[in-house]
């Protein structure tokens, strides 16, 4: 007798989402999908505004990376505006912008580790629930989860003085940036007390990493093993090739490296990227349109981005970047749960960023906005902490809205995500007669990997469909409705 289960919600994820794996009557899975079961509707929301009111609207899709919106969405107006594709505002304006972006990989990437990550390393996938959470690390490894915080707390006061709340801010706006560095911000950055200092930032950033080199050298055949199979990389890198998580061009490689996108213009991706929808989610489904849905799909964030640079533009990230190239041979790590490693060394990377640009002088001084021929389409792009994020808008005569496109970081890591839970249910569940707790909670740990934002990714195209299906006491279907 063929069976389902179903894990809802996910856990320890951003956003509403489940599980279904299908189990035929021989107990071997038949089908697994991860479901969005929410919608927002941003794209709709924003036509008919003025495009200036952009980069705070939508920043409302979520409460986690708002900044990633906040700053993708002014990139995709400076272009509106005429102040060029990332490298055309002056330098005062990039660089608080950038300084912003960084404090919110660096808050986001400590958040996802430490809160969401840590339980399963720490007490084990299969350890009682009621421990394997944020509280229980904070009862059992209390300098740990400290840590963890005050890291948070860094990153988001660096958010605070950059775009004006560390929620939902307003400081990026079409061609720059609307206020400069405060003298008090800068030396309370620098210089304030333990741990509240970029040095305390810097230093817990490499213990962290370090904490999770040793798991790794006592776990490497878990870690390694648990999920893996070859995938495309899609990232933004530098024009020189280098690591650049706020401006670049698009590049794709396969597997074993090979590049499919060889450092394309962003401004065109709808020439290089294709969007398909599917019925049994509201996340939408990216593939590289020369290779087709089956086979062009690709993985962004962390992981992604070490694959698709060619090094990391600061010296203690890129240290941690060779010795983690050298686990491949410098082919594309292509193992899930090596996202987390990355990730680490993004974090080291993204404090270093920081205190280079705190020590900036152009952050206290200059011009602040810039600007030239009005255009009516802009596309920004920026690498948010779970992928690569695109905001594209169209506007009319009349400065509104139009046409949005969003392509988010979980939905371009849609299809991997699901690849990833169909492996995990084949490993664990396949030919067992129990589903236990820690096996459903293995499905959960491999899209934990990705740190999947679902609020943020909750988009389709096309009409969305409204679907009442009317059941009996025996659960047996009556009607259904559809329009």
């Amino acid at each position: 007798m063929s069976q389902k289960i179903t894990i809802e919600p996910v856990t320890r994820v951003e956003g509403h989402g489940k599980v279904t794996i299908h189990l035929d009557d021989q107990n071997q899975v038949a089908q697994s999908r991860l479901h969005v079961v929410e919608f927002r509707g941003f794209e709709r929301f924003v036509q008919g505004r003025p495009y200036w009111e952009a980069p705070v609207l939508v920043q409302r899709l979520c409460g986690i990376c708002p900044v990633s919106h906040h700053l993708a969405a002014a990139k995709a107006l400076d272009v509106l505006v005429g102040a060029g594709t990332g490298d055309g505002l002056t330098p005062t304006g990039e660089k608080m912008r950038r300084l912003m972006h960084y404090g919110q990989m660096f808050q986001s990437h400590a958040l996802h580790f430490f809160h969401l990550v840590s339980p399963d390393l720490l007490f084990g996938i299969d350890a009682d629930p009621a421990i394997r959470n944020v509280i229980g690390v904070a009862l059992e490894h209390k300098d740990l989860a400290v840590q963890g915080v005050m890291m948070r707390k860094y990153g988001q006061e660096i958010i605070r003085a950059t775009a004006g709340k560390k929620i939902h801010g307003t400081g990026a706006i079409p061609g720059g940036i609307n206020k400069h560095l405060s003298p008090e911000d800068k030396e309370a950055f620098l210089h304030g007390p333990d741990p509240m200092n970029i040095d305390k930032m810097l230093e817990w950033s490499v213990s962290v990493l370090e904490f999770f080199k040793d798991y790794y050298k006592e776990n490497q055949s878990f870690i390694d093993d648990f999920v893996s199979f070859p995938s495309n990389h899609l990232s933004l890198v530098r024009k020189d090739g280098a690591m650049d998580l706020y401006h670049g061009v698009l590049r794709a490689v396969d597997s074993e490296g090979n590049k499919i996108l060889d450092d394309v213009d962003y401004q065109e991706y709808d020439n290089y990227i294709e969007e398909e929808v599917r019925s049994w989610s509201y996340m939408k489904f990216p593939y590289i349109k020369s290779l087709g849905p089956e086979k062009g799909w690709y993985r962004v964030g962390p992981l992604a981005r070490l694959n698709t640079c060619d090094f990391i533009p600061s010296p203690l990230a890129q240290a941690e970047f060779e010795q983690y190239k050298a686990l491949t041979n410098g082919k594309p790590n292509n193992t899930c749960l090596h996202y987390h490693y990355a990730r680490l060394i993004e974090l080291l990377h993204s404090a270093e960023m920081m205190k280079e640009l705190l020590n900036d002088p152009d952050l206290m001084e200059g011009e602040l906005v810039t600007k030239g021929t009005k255009g009516s389409r802009g596309v920004g792009l920026l690498e948010a902490p779970r992928g690569t994020l695109f905001h594209h808008y169209e506007i009319n005569e009349d400065d509104q809205i139009t046409r949005a496109n969003l392509i988010v970081s979980t939905t371009n890591n849609n299809e991997p995500m699901n690849q990833s839970v169909n492996s995990v249910a084949h490993s664990w569940m396949d030919g067992k007669t129990e589903i236990t707790e820690p096996m459903m909670n293995a499905v959960e740990v491999a899209i934990r990997a990705y740190d999947p934002c679902l609020s943020c990714a909750t988009h389709a195209l096309g009409q969305m469909p409204l679907e009442v299906s009317l059941y009996d006491a025996e659960n047996q279907l009556i009607d259904r409705k559809r329009t």
